[in-house]
């Protein structure tokens, strides 16, 4: 497993030292992150009262539509409900919305990380073993131990995974030395610390 991590990050920093052959007008940043959980309410107690995110407010709800604003808009189906929007921020990161949908074809299943589409969402811990200890004290699934990268673009990297209460799939990482790359490239991936 440790070769793919580092095949993938090899891959991705030798892809962040290609100048862009095209860039997005005023791009300057992630914004926020949107994700689609079953109950919203256990969804923004998780990530305020186990993982210490902040909740800022709700909006909502959108629909139903008698038109196709849903599809043309969100790609959704057209008598898809947004019924609640939870904003939240975990740290010195991008917001993130908590969605609420119900819509005649929603799918119930998550997906993995090895199907289209995809997902994790990975959070920046200063102590990886304080960290794993707090979530497995407080019920949450790690997936294993913690690992460490020690050569490579990710050197110096701690990560394990996590599933939140609803099977979603989270990360922990860590680098308090910093990371390999770092040595060798001018530019940096961005980093919550800084």
């Amino acid at each position: 497993m440790k070769s793919i991590f580092l095949a993938a990050a090899v891959a991705i920093a030798a892809s962040a030292s290609v100048p862009a052959q095209a860039q997005m007008p005023g791009l300057v940043g992630s914004q926020h992150i949107g994700l689609t959980v079953p109950d919203v309410d256990d969804a923004s107690a998780f990530f305020v009262e186990v993982l210490g995110c902040k909740r800022f407010f709700e909006i909502g709800p959108f629909g139903p539509f008698e038109d196709d604003w849903m599809t043309e808009n969100l790609n959704v189906h057209p008598r898809a409900v947004a019924e609640r929007l939870v904003f939240i921020r975990c740290g010195n990161g991008p917001a993130m919305e908590l969605f609420k949908y119900v819509s005649p074809d929603q799918e119930t299943v998550q997906p993995k990380n090895s199907d289209i589409g995809g997902y994790h969402v990975a959070f920046y811990v200063d102590d990886m073993a304080a960290a794993v200890a707090y979530l497995r004290e407080n019920g949450v699934k790690v997936l294993a131990d913690a690992h460490r990268i020690d050569e490579g673009p990710l050197g110096g990297l701690e990560w394990v995974y996590f599933l939140a209460p609803w099977g979603m799939q989270m990360e922990l990482v860590s680098s308090p030395t910093g990371l390999g790359y770092e040595s060798t490239m001018p530019g940096r991936l961005w980093d919550p610390r800084f």
